[in-house]
């Protein structure tokens, strides 16, 4: 049983193949929203133990603009070289039947999975340009060597 027994029929042409700037962008707009959800439990959860240390005097934290985008990039960026440097997708990229690879198509090393994250977060604009080229290579694919493919396989990269 091989491994194109386990991609679907209709993706086993794509399989491997590089992936496009919709694909990438649909997948980057799932993980801001997880990112998004885990800040909100987070700021319920802080909230939540405010009320049980003083039911009578609490009231709701108020959380500066600047302060709640900074914590958002920072975690977006923790939470993409995580889920890069482990199995090379993060949830946007499972749903999408992404993976992020080094270029030689192996999983990203720490160091360079947290450079591309911070460039995705900081420099989001750089997607824009997969919508061009043959491999479909964003401004952080060229900087850092790293490629997105098409890859509903379950488990690490098959070259690590």
């Amino acid at each position: 049983m091989g491994t194109d027994s386990i991609v679907p029929r209709e993706a086993r042409p794509y399989q491997g193949r590089h992936a496009g700037v919709v694909t990438r962008l649909t997948a980057g707009i799932i993980d801001a929203i997880v990112v998004v959800v885990l800040l909100l439990a987070g700021y319920v959860a802080v909230n939540g133990f405010l009320f049980l240390l003083d039911p009578r005097g609490f009231r709701f934290s108020e959380a500066s603009p600047v302060l709640s985008v900074g914590t958002w990039l920072l975690v977006l960026v923790v939470y993409l070289s995580v889920a890069w440097s482990t199995t090379g997708r993060s949830y946007g990229c499972q749903v999408m039947g992404l993976r992020v690879v080094s270029r030689h198509g192996a999983r990203l090393r720490p160091h360079v999975a947290l450079l591309r994250a911070a460039f995705c977060a900081l420099v989001p604009i750089g997607l824009l340009l997969c919508a061009g080229g043959r491999r479909h290579s964003s401004l952080q694919d060229l900087v850092l060597g790293t490629s997105v493919v098409y890859d509903w396989r379950s488990g690490p990269p098959m070259r690590s």
